[in-house]
């Protein structure tokens, strides 16, 4: 005999019971649903001197270490949470998603 019984092997009360349970795990979900969060996407990263910092102008080129075509990532607050690619949408840029970071790879990126 399974642990998990199904609704028909179980009592009115029972059914009444899951249901307030998923109601209720519904409506608590519903509670964080407008709390803004920061998307940040990282286009790519570079380590610069102070002196070169001082000596970029209007026109300079700032070579970042991320070849082209390769994916960006999509950061929440500081957590790593996807990858995509950069779209052209209505002549704006936006990002596909195109991976989302397993949750064992957000507890390494947390070490």
């Amino acid at each position: 005999m399974g642990e998990t019984a199904s609704i028909k092997d179980q009592s009115p009360a029972e059914e009444e019971k899951a249901r307030s349970a998923n109601s209720q795990n519904h409506y608590d979900l519903d509670l964080i649903l407008d709390i803004p969060l920061d998307v940040r996407v990282e286009l790519g990263q570079v380590k610069m001197l102070v002196s070169d910092l001082l000596q970029l102008g209007q026109g300079s080129v700032i070579d970042l270490k991320k070849p082209v075509g390769e994916q960006l990532d999509i950061y929440i607050g500081d957590k790593l949470i996807a990858r995509g690619e950069v779209v052209v949408a209505d002549e704006k840029l936006g990002i596909r998603v195109t991976d989302i970071v397993s949750p064992a790879e957000r507890v390494r990126s947390l070490v």
